[in-house]
């Protein structure tokens, strides 16, 4: 076997480029939680020592940090001053959790996989699943504040128009189950945005259902936004206008059981919106960037998940638009559209 010399040297550089992404995962993670990018994208420019006072952290550590944030690009250094800041572009990934390109969460999910690693490598031995219930709890936090930034600026100004007369019904007052609400960020949006309707959020982590009660309160819509503990195929009540899953569908043990029960609960005119990732039909249309994260954490996260329930058909985090269709199809919704997608999301409509 011949190795060619340039074709391996440029192998070698993606590989130190993958290892400084995978070794400073932890550091945004760090950066995120201590509150050292808001700091920074805030007071700065700064020196280690000026940082290390404005956030209660320890100098020494501070400066190290900063020097692996400023070689990866994630900040920028001022050599004449000895002072680091954030540019705009570097802020608005980092800093600001309402923006629409937020990404430091990914550091809690991240965090998680590594945390869950001797689970999921147990899993890979002997076939069974990891249940989302023993999962490190940074996972729950971070997957709810990653997702947040699409549902933020995509749920109600694109997703709902998108479906055939479902803003009208929301804003007339509709019925509304969110199922896999996970700590209700989608739920809440959608209260929070259409007054008339009621919302009740389903989700079988009893932890999850906790964590959206409190953000219901915070945010002043528990009078029409509830949520108990109930799984996708026991959750309660009839005549929903809309059914909602929000990229939980294929971390589901029996997706077809889940819609059938759907189908049962879902008002005659009812509309069923399933977000899942974004994903072609075939293995070799994500192979790419936004498919390399999405089978990663399709592989640590969603196929462990759905192996762990009852008859786990692991759908996988890249389904693809003809598998979900022969999901829903089975489930008893005889049509299904893609409504519209992002580079993130494909946003599907079902109906009976």
């Amino acid at each position: 076997m011949q190795v060619y010399q340039d074709k391996l040297n440029a192998f070698l550089g993606k590989m130190l480029d993958d290892i400084g992404a995978a070794m400073n995962a932890s550091l945004v993670h760090l950066g995120d939680k201590l509150g050292l990018y808001k700091a920074l994208a805030d007071g700065g420019p700064m020196t280690p020592s000026e940082l290390a006072g404005r956030t209660g952290t320890a100098e020494r550590y501070i400066r190290e940090w900063l020097a692996a944030q400023a070689a990866s690009g994630y900040v920028t250094y001022d050599a004449a001053s000895g002072r680091f800041s954030m540019a705009p572009e570097q802020a608005t990934v980092f800093a600001d959790d309402d923006s629409p390109v937020f990404m430091a969460a990914l550091g809690d999910i991240v965090a998680a996989t590594v945390l869950d690693c001797d689970k999921v490598e147990d899993a890979f031995r002997t076939g069974r699943g990891v249940g989302w219930n023993k999962r490190h709890p940074c996972l729950f936090c971070g997957t709810a504040r990653f997702f947040r930034t699409s549902y933020l600026h995509h749920l109600v100004q694109e997703w709902l128009p998108a479906l055939d007369g479902v803003v009208e019904k929301l804003e007339r007052g509709a019925i509304v189950a969110d199922v896999g609400c996970g700590h209700g960020v989608s739920t809440l949006l959608m209260a929070e945005a259409f007054p008339n309707s009621r919302f009740f959020g389903f989700d079988a982590h009893p932890g999850s259902i906790e964590a959206a009660r409190k953000a219901a309160d915070a945010a002043g819509v528990a009078d029409r936004a509830t949520f108990e503990i109930q799984s996708a195929k026991t959750f309660t009540g009839d005549g929903y206008d809309l059914v909602c899953f929000f990229d939980c569908l294929h971390d589901m043990g029996d997706p077809v059981g889940a819609l059938k029960h759907v189908r049962k609960t879902i008002a005659p005119d009812g509309s069923l919106m399933i977000i899942e990732p974004f994903a072609g039909d075939r293995l070799e249309d994500n192979l790419n960037p936004v498919g390399r994260i999405y089978y990663a954490g399709s592989t640590m996260v969603c196929t462990p998940t759905s192996l762990d329930q009852e008859v786990g058909l692991a759908l996988g985090a890249q389904a693809g638009e003809a598998r979900l269709r022969e999901v829903a199809k089975a489930g008893g919704f005889s049509q299904l559209r893609r409504a519209t997608e992002t580079p993130f999301n494909m946003i599907l409509e079902a109906r009976p």
